[in-house]
């Protein structure tokens, strides 16, 4: 219920507004609950989430790791198939196969990356994963619209793929190692709920970020057109580059307004990898300040 209400407020919020009672009641009705659960937890002789895992800094950091990462792949991974697609052109078939050089990197590097934490220690790879990863992110701005997708996109996929790799299997390592190995099922499931709690809050964040920024390039795109195609586009704003061109008008305004409409797109998409870039960033930054330099031992004694 809590997450639903942050949720549900955050995504009405770009059709309502943040000031409508509506969202201002969701929005605390949702950080109440939140509030609510931790205290409950917190009295709970059997907690469903045992707080004094927090304790270690490892678990920590390597959850607030995967709350900023798996939040960022989740926010931006939701609107490239649609840049690829509704900007780009590529068939849905071709646009899952411009993702492939990312899972590939991901499943190929898994195993050797695995072995990171006994040859380094959890710090380093946990540092330089997400900060390639941010990388990665970053590079995605640079596409514009239309471009082979060995020029655009193909590249940035490799380095946010390598950057993942690095990060995936220490990650969990460290989640494992830093409790005892009585709590290591329940710390796996706190782990795997945070990554999907990230994904989700990202979509609703990113989603405000991706309208608002492509709300803003659309009004500047759109000066130069008559008011009654301004008025037709401003009640399918939501609908992002999905938006539907007037069949009533010349065919040169038509691919003037399809430009505008992808280039707006273009902008918000950058917004919205520029975002994902700062959330990786600080998760390299966490990563340097609570993961120590050696995982911590897996024994009965830990938390």
């Amino acid at each position: 219920l809590d997450l639903g209400a942050l949720v549900w407020g955050l995504i009405e919020s770009t059709r309502l507004g943040f000031a409508h009672p509506a969202i201002v009641a969701t929005l605390v009705a949702g950080l109440i609950l939140i509030v609510t659960f931790v205290l409950l937890e917190r009295q709970r002789r059997h907690p469903m989430v045992p707080l004094e895992l927090f304790r270690s800094r490892n678990f920590t950091g390597a959850n607030l790791l995967t709350l900023l990462v798996y939040g960022a792949l989740g926010g931006t991974l939701f609107f490239l198939p649609l840049n690829l697609i509704q900007v780009q052109h590529y068939s849905p078939t071709a646009a899952g196969a411009a993702l492939l050089p990312f899972i590939l990197i991901v499943f190929l590097l898994s195993r050797w990356a695995g072995g990171l934490v006994e040859k380094y220690g959890a710090k380093t790879p946990l540092i330089i994963g997400p900060a390639i990863a941010a990388l990665g992110f970053a590079s995605f701005i640079l596409p514009g619209v239309g471009g082979s997708y060995w020029k655009t996109f193909f590249l940035p996929m490799i380095v946010l793929g390598t950057g993942m790799a690095i990060s995936v299997a220490p990650l969990t390592t460290t989640v494992m190692n830093s409790v005892a190995q009585t709590r290591a099922g329940v710390a796996s499931g706190i782990n795997n709920a945070v990554s999907r709690v990230a994904g989700l809050l990202a979509i609703a964040v990113f989603g405000i970020i991706m309208l608002q920024a492509f709300n803003h390039a659309l009004e500047a795109n759109l000066s130069g057109l008559p008011s009654s195609i301004r008025q037709a586009v401003d009640q399918q704003r939501t609908k992002l580059a999905a938006v539907d061109v007037p069949q009533d008008i010349a065919p040169a305004t038509g691919l003037q307004l399809r430009d505008a409409i992808d280039r707006s797109f273009v902008v918000g998409f950058r917004a919205v990898m520029f975002t994902g870039a700062l959330l990786a960033t600080g998760g390299a930054i966490c990563a340097w300040w609570l993961i120590n330099a050696e995982a911590d031992v897996r024994t009965d004694s830990n938390p």
